[in-house]
């Protein structure tokens, strides 16, 4: 059986830091018999989720871009890696606005599907946008692949990455890790199914108490 991963590269720069770090766990997922795909989202005019609620009924976002292109590819695939430059201490606003609409509007179920995010930064804010893009699998009952450090590279172009050996190792771990995790959780669901999920409650305090 095939496994796949979807790669979405948030920066708008398409060979700059994030792509170079992307190739590196593309690589290690190519190594292990993952196939992958790479879709470039970071120059895109991303619009942010209008809470129009179309999505609810046409389970599909209203707005007709790649977010509905990247959800039709997530629904087959067995993971997503999204990767991220830092602005002002947090991930690129594009990809922010994609990944809101994505885990919302997609309409299906995300359970067990692996994710990873991969950040780049010239120096500062690297951890809190990692923890910002991990939240959105925290939230879908996704495990979160992590490797051997954070998964972020140093540098201001794609060349500077190329001398951060540390970051591109931690990439190739992340890419074998991800692989190994898919793998584990296909066999499991093979054997004995997807872990039950309760949905029943819901803590809204609506009493006021």
């Amino acid at each position: 059986m095939a496994h796949k991963v979807l790669l979405l590269n948030g920066s708008p720069h398409e060979k700059g830091c994030t792509h170079r770090a992307l190739l590196e766990v593309m690589a290690a997922l190519h190594a292990e018999g993952i196939e992958t795909e790479l879709m470039q989202i970071g120059g895109d005019k991303v619009p942010g989720c209008m809470a129009c609620g179309f999505c609810s009924e046409n389970r599909r976002c209203v707005f007709d871009d790649k977010v509905n292109e990247a959800a039709a590819i997530l629904r087959e695939a067995d993971g997503l890696v999204i990767g991220s430059p830092v602005y002002y201490g947090s991930p690129n606003g594009t990809a922010l606005a994609f990944m809101d609409r994505l885990f919302y509007s997609g309409g299906f179920k995300k359970h067990m599907k692996v994710g990873a995010a991969v950040v780049s930064c010239r120096r500062g804010g690297n951890t809190a946008s990692f923890d910002a893009l991990n939240k959105y699998f925290t939230i879908s009952g996704m495990p979160v692949v992590s490797s051997t450090y954070w998964n972020q590279v140093h540098g201001f172009t794609a060349a500077d990455v190329e001398k951060d050996l540390e970051g591109l190792q931690i990439m190739r771990n992340l890419g074998r890790n991800m692989a190994f995790m898919i793998r584990a959780i296909a066999a499991e669901k093979e054997r004995s199914g997807l872990p039950l999920v309760e949905r029943d409650a819901v803590t809204s305090f609506q009493d006021g108490k």
